[in-house]
């Protein structure tokens, strides 16, 4: 298994001043739809890392220096995502277990739903 937190666990870090930074890494119209406004949030969408792999990523992510949180629509891409970057050597990469899905219903519904 992959290190995972709650969308309630995410929503806690949100309101911290911890740094990290919360990968999201759906494709940019799934982010035109619903997305968490925080200054620590990169879009990377999935199919930019299959054909850029690691250059895809931010300087940030790249340096390794913080946790990164990494948030898809339902979990499923990101976990594959945390798998893929924990095989890259990256030690500290949690996933968002049920995605943004399962935080607007959760934690904050006024982002909406698709």
């Amino acid at each position: 298994m992959f290190p995972e937190i709650t969308v309630t666990e995410l929503s806690e870090k949100l309101k911290s001043d911890e740094k990290f930074v919360l990968l999201d890494v759906r494709e940019l119209d799934e982010l035109a739809l619903v997305k968490i406004t925080d200054p620590r949030m990169e879009n990377t969408p999935m199919s930019g890392l299959a054909s850029k792999g690691l250059d895809a990523l931010s300087e940030a992510v790249r340096a390794q220096e913080m946790p990164v949180y990494v948030l898809c629509h339902h979990g499923s891409r990101s976990m594959q995502v945390t798998g893929w970057l924990l095989q890259q050597g990256y030690k500290n990469v949690i996933n968002v277990s049920g995605g943004i899905d399962a935080y607007a219903r959760k934690v904050d519904p006024s982002i909406g739903f698709y």
